[in-house]
């Protein structure tokens, strides 16, 4: 569940993990959703047959479907400031993926607060530190440096 806090008391989370977010099941039919959305239908992600005989021994998610799950993830292992009016991607600082995940793993996220900046009253810029954990898996699919806005009402 989402940590609601003022905007005072940001500076208390600096530098600490915020939350961990429940697992996700990444199955065949998200993957196969995620290639018609994206029109990337590469045989490592919508052809279960073929993608056996490679190393991975099946499909694999996309690199960027596991990504795209950050969202998801900061709805129940983020901060949420008090009076907020909404909140927007604004980017990434860096992005790495390490490991593929595997049809029918779970993930899930870990976020840890880096630093923030007031950029207008009211304005303010997160830099997070997140994680993408794959269940039973030493190395995670993906670290990342996230940018995001939120705004409140003053």
């Amino acid at each position: 569940m989402v940590t609601t806090i003022s905007a005072k008391n940001i500076s208390d989370y600096v530098g600490k993990e915020v939350g961990v977010s429940s697992w996700f099941t990444i199955t065949q039919e998200q993957i196969d959703k995620f290639a018609d959305a994206t029109h990337d239908h590469q045989f490592l992600h919508v052809d279960p047959v073929k993608a056996a005989e490679t190393p991975f021994g099946g499909t694999i998610a996309h690199g960027f479907m596991s990504l795209s799950l950050l969202s998801a993830i900061s709805y129940e292992a983020g901060l949420a400031l008090e009076n907020m009016t909404m909140g927007l991607n604004y980017g990434f600082e860096k992005i790495r993926f390490l490991q593929p995940v595997k049809v029918d793993t779970k993930v899930r996220g870990r976020m840890s607060l880096n630093e923030f900046t007031e950029k207008r009253p009211g304005q303010f810029l997160f830099n997070w530190q997140v994680e993408v954990e794959i269940e039973g898996e030493a190395k995670p699919a993906l670290t990342a440096q996230w940018l995001t806005m939120t705004i409140i009402s003053q």
